[in-house]
């Protein structure tokens, strides 16, 4: 999960995903939209009998907030929180397991702020049954092939690895900048990623205001999706002042035609 605002566990209900699969959170900032529904959601994970570490991932600004939740509402649960500091002025790798890897994307706000790029691990490629079995390749060489490997038969005879398998969809990466005022680095951390969520608080008529506050107008998200050659731009963070989306939509379109809006249970595909 990427930040945890007020109402969180209430939508995550809503998605029917599974609670004890949710191991790490990663915070962006200690601004309060992103981070009152902690308490709420640590909570009810311990009520619902959570044994598992949950770690939480975010700026030391947070550490204090979370202290003072863990010591006053959370005492005596039987599960532990951890909490992991990254450095928001750094471009680094936070996390890795065996299915993908986490990097941070230092942010321009009032705050220290960082986003997040999620890079999925290579997958291997799928092995062609038929040509096992007409080959006889016994099971302790198929975790050779997939991973790149000929075989080689019994008389002496090579197969290449292309005839035994098929190759494996492309791994996919989701890069996450919120809250933020334009980072051109950003183009660069994330050349060529499947989906690019960029904060998009503002219509090009406050763009003043946006500078002021540290914040970001769709025109401007857009300009960092096309240089950062995305796939595809994921707009949030709308202020409330705009009854209409739809006109965020239409700037930022204009730059970046593959745009779209971010909505309550949104879920996307490639």
């Amino acid at each position: 999960m990427i930040d945890c605002g007020e109402g969180t566990q209430l939508a995550w209900r809503g998605t029917r995903l599974n609670w004890q699969r949710l191991t790490h959170i990663f915070i962006t900032h200690a601004h309060g939209d992103h981070v009152f529904g902690l308490p709420g959601l640590i909570s009810s994970m311990a009520l619902m009998g959570r044994k598992a570490p949950l770690i939480i991932h975010g700026p030391a600004q947070l550490r204090p907030f979370l202290q003072c939740v863990l010591a006053n509402f959370c005492q005596g649960m039987d599960y532990q929180v951890e909490f992991v500091t990254v450095d928001t002025t750094e471009h680094k790798r936070v996390y890795v397991d065996r299915s993908m890897e986490v990097w941070s994307l230092p942010l321009k706000h009032r705050v220290p702020c960082c986003g997040y790029l999620i890079k999925e691990a290579p997958i291997a490629d799928h092995i062609r049954r038929e040509m096992i079995d007409f080959y006889k390749v016994p099971l302790q060489a198929i975790k050779a092939i997939k991973a790149g490997g000929d075989w080689t038969t019994p008389d002496g005879q090579v197969v290449p690895h292309e005839r035994l398998t098929t190759p494996a969809e492309p791994a996919r990466s989701y890069a996450y900048c919120s809250d933020t005022m334009p980072v051109p680095e950003v183009a660069e951390w994330c050349q060529g990623v499947d989906l690019l969520y960029h904060e998009a608080t503002f219509a090009d008529v406050h763009q003043q205001r946006a500078q002021e506050v540290g914040h970001s107008t769709a025109r401007e998200a857009a300009m960092v999706a096309k240089a950062s050659n995305a796939k595809r731009l994921l707009l949030g963070h709308f202020s409330a002042r705009y009854p209409d989306e739809e006109m965020l939509l239409r700037e930022a379109q204009e730059v970046f035609p593959n745009t779209i809006l971010a909505a309550e249970g949104l879920c996307i595909t490639p």
